[in-house]
């Protein structure tokens, strides 16, 4: 890892055309949680678009979170439509691996669910997570309404006066628009459920986002 040159992101120019024609396919429900994958999601569901490194992992923090009613890994944050998960790891999609949540907004609030986010990876490391290097492990969350991103950007401000005490970096975590949600493969989705022994990168900072403020 030492003297590694730190990944940077492809510009649109330089992303893999894709596939405009072609979409992957999406396993009829969750491993885990027995629903869909896909919407039409009930009354009073929101969702969350999230990358925080190796998606595996991620996706258990939130299919295991309280009021949350599906999930589904895919890519996101980038240019190349439909990407295979070995394009994504090729840094020149521009995507990041991400998990989609839906949760139940009459049980859990979007502030609990980014403290799910926040507090299970560490978001000032920047192309990275841990041991995963490259782009595709960027800190990320994906928004699809203003109130989304205001949440995000206030809960960002709160949490990085704590990480600050305790001695952490700047935040990296981008905070922009969701242009398009790709499913992944179908053996990513739920991944550890099927396999309780995979790999999990996924490890937090120790350090509480006070959501309860906002």
């Amino acid at each position: 890892m030492f003297g590694r040159k730190n990944p940077e992101l492809i510009s649109p120019s330089q992303a893999l055309p894709g596939r405009t024609d072609q979409t992957m396919p999406v396993p009829a429900e969750h491993f885990e949680l027995g629903t869909p994958l896909v919407a039409p999601w009930p009354d009073n569901a929101e969702t969350l678009v999230v990358g925080m490194g190796c998606f595996w992992g991620a996706e258990r923090k939130f299919w295991q979170a309280s009021g949350v009613y599906s999930t589904a890994v895919g890519y996101a944050g980038g240019y190349t439509p439909n990407p295979t998960y070995e394009e994504v790891c090729s840094g020149l999609t521009g995507h990041t691996e991400v998990v989609l949540a839906v949760f139940d907004a009459s049980q859990v609030s979007l502030a609990d669910m980014l403290r799910v986010f926040w507090e299970n990876h560490d978001p000032t490391q920047g192309m990275r997570q841990g041991n995963d290097i490259g782009t595709q492990y960027r800190s990320g969350v994906y928004y699809t309404t203003d109130e989304q991103r205001d949440i995000a950007v206030a809960t960002r401000d709160a949490y990085q006066e704590q990480l600050t005490k305790a001695g952490y970096g700047t935040i990296t975590t981008e905070i922009a628009p969701l242009s398009a949600f790709y499913y992944a493969e179908p053996y990513h989705q739920q991944y550890l459920g099927k396999n309780p022994n995979g790999y999990c990168g996924i490890g937090g900072t120790g350090v509480s986002c006070p959501v309860g403020i906002l």
